[in-house]
């Protein structure tokens, strides 16, 4: 599980700014919110401009060098803070895996360009490397042997040693490594997906994915099907073979024949297929997190959503959003709702001095200006 998220000097983000998950309050609801001490779904809203979406590619950005999995890099344009005369965007994960802390920093000047690399195991840096000095060391028991600074191809200078590790040592069975493999095992099934008629991903998986296919794919269009009727949109949905491009392709049923969904489908309903097929992948993913999962959705549907995320047991799952129809607690609870602004990311319960109880009408409170520092 991911702990904290701390990161400096990345796109609007000048001064440090903390993501904290292991602070959940002890309420007596929707516990299912919190999973090992941390919080395992939850909502962050903020104004246009406030970092929502530069938050998910702050966290995500460890993807791009520890991992061969589905990278935006476009979306990592004007990667340093544009006020600041800091060299590097520094970067720390804490992370908890059964009772084990592992802590991993790193340095960049640039997406792909690490400066600087720590790897922490319950306290004790076991894995250090400083590129300008293209110095380091591990102690992973079956590491120790590979030379960290010897001599790499001008193209994999910056190549992050910790994946260098990952992929060339054989490592003993001991608990500092069992812990190294669930890092790195995390890291590889994390996902950053946007909800909109596109679909952008990032880790996870790799290549160009086709939801709909991927739907076919997972033998869940009966499953698609009822889902769409819970929302009032009712359509017989079958599955063609394309005799163009020999795939298979989801059509709907007419009295006079079928035509391609896509054709027929409304462009929210056309970006419930990415949400439908990525629900589908994201019992198997680490991490999850949905840039503005709603734009095209009416109010009840996003708190369906809501619902059905929150039934995933073992993913941490966020989302971004502008509609304050979610903040309920009903939906979720003060501690799974956080607020970004001014460079700062708390939760509601750490935003205000009353003691918030289930009752509280939290929409009200936001729309007061309750949870405004």
């Amino acid at each position: 599980m991911l702990k904290r998220f701390t990161v400096t000097n990345f796109k609007n983000f000048e001064n440090t700014v903390t993501f904290s998950l292991d602070s959940a309050s002890n309420y007596e609801f929707n516990t299912e919110v919190v999973r090992g001490g941390c919080i395992a779904k939850g909502i962050v809203f903020g104004i246009n401009g406030s970092g929502k979406s530069n938050l998910a590619l702050a966290i995500f950005d460890i993807i791009l060098h520890l991992t061969d999995k589905q990278r935006s890099l476009d979306k990592y344009d004007n990667y340093l803070n544009l006020n600041s005369k800091k060299p590097t965007a520094d970067f720390e994960y804490c992370f908890n895996f059964d009772g084990v802390e592992v802590v991993y920093r790193y340095s960049k000047t640039a997406p792909l360009v690490l400066t600087y690399e720590s790897l922490l195991i319950n306290g004790k840096e076991v894995l250090n490397y400083d590129y300008s000095l293209k110095q380091g060391y591990t102690s992973l028991e079956g590491a120790q042997n590979l030379q960290l600074d010897s001599a790499f191809t001008d193209e994999a200078e910056t190549l992050s040693r910790v994946k260098y590790v990952k992929s060339n040592a054989l490592l003993k069975e001991t608990e500092e490594n069992k812990a190294f493999r669930a890092f790195t095992s995390f890291v590889d099934k994390m996902l950053m997906f946007y909800s909109l008629d596109q679909n952008r991903y990032q880790g996870m998986l790799i290549g160009r994915i086709r939801c709909s296919q991927g739907i076919i794919n997972e033998g869940k269009i009966k499953e698609f099907e009822a889902f769409l009727k819970t929302q009032g949109l009712d359509y017989n949905l079958v599955v063609v073979d394309d005799p163009v491009s020999g795939s298979k392709e989801l059509h709907c049923r007419f009295g006079n024949g079928t035509v391609p969904f896509a054709s027929v489908a409304s462009t929210g309903t056309r970006s419930l297929v990415i949400f439908y097929y990525w629900y589908l992948v994201m019992s198997k993913a680490s991490f999850v997190y949905i840039d503005e999962y709603d734009a095209f959705y009416h109010f009840e549907l996003s708190q369906e959503i809501v619902r059905l995320v929150r039934s995933i047991k073992d993913t941490q799952v966020f989302l971004s959003s502008h509609n304050t129809d979610l903040i309920s607690n009903e939906l979720l609870r003060p501690d799974a709702y956080f607020r970004i602004a001014d460079n700062k990311i708390r939760s509601f319960d750490q935003l205000t001095d009353k003691e918030l109880r289930r009752a509280h009408n939290l929409q009200k409170m936001y729309k007061a200006g309750s949870f405004n520092e």
